[in-house]
């Protein structure tokens, strides 16, 4: 008697060791990644978004623009048609956390450098100094490719525009200058819907990692 329950206590063993390595496999094969949200105002730090989004609960989309980028070129939404894109703000005189951030939009640049799919697009906070030679400047400086990665200046209400209401991505200054912006370490996932899919911190290494897969997963939603 003794004898059967050792032997039927190995068997239950190596049943359970069977059954576990059977659903890790079945987990593996049938494992979907979750689909990224749909950012809408409503569902965004206050703080970032303009008063008059503030109740948006669906269909936000970022808006046509037109800007001109570190080679004096003309950028609208038209280059970025059937793209996915990464965007933030900054500017070219920040000793803060541009540097930061502007290295590890370098750092997906690299990562996304053969994926004709993605793109990136940095806007300028403070035009009346980031003219188009002192972007070429920091291009230059930040290693930036021309194919991949705009950095864009232009009229100040429309990059302000963009950051409050398209993107979401700066606080004002409340220094009595309508159009002035703090801009923060937000980098924004976009899909080709010109949805936002995603925010990042542009200045933590977790993040950046996060955002390069959840850009792998944004692109199975188009395969």
């Amino acid at each position: 008697m003794l004898s059967f329950f050792k032997d039927y206590k190995y068997f239950a063993i190596a049943f359970a060791i069977l059954s576990l390595v059977i659903i890790l496999v079945f987990y593996n094969i049938l494992k979907v990644d979750k689909p990224l949200p749909i950012y809408q105002p409503a569902n965004v730090n206050s703080e970032l978004v303009d008063s008059t989004l503030l109740d948006t609960r669906k269909y936000h989309t970022i808006a046509d623009f037109s800007l001109i980028n570190q080679n004096g070129k003309t950028i609208t939404q038209d280059d970025y048609k059937d793209k996915i894109y990464v965007a933030d703000f900054f500017f070219t005189t920040c000793q803060t956390i541009c540097p930061i951030m502007t290295d590890n939009m370098a750092e997906i640049q690299e990562q996304i450098l053969n994926d004709n799919e993605v793109m990136l697009l940095s806007h300028s906070v403070t035009p009346e100094i980031d003219s188009v030679e002192q972007l070429k400047r920091y291009s230059k400086e930040k290693g930036v490719l021309d194919e991949k990665w705009n950095l864009v200046t232009g009229d100040k209400k429309q990059i302000y525009d963009l950051a409050r209401k398209s993107y979401m991505a700066v606080k004002t200054m409340g220094n009595g200058d309508q159009y002035d912006m703090i801009h923060t370490e937000n980098f924004m996932l976009i899909d080709k819907k010109r949805q936002i899919r995603g925010y990042y911190d542009g200045t933590k290494p977790e993040d950046i990692a996060r955002l390069l897969n959840d850009i792998k997963i944004l692109k199975k939603e188009y395969q």
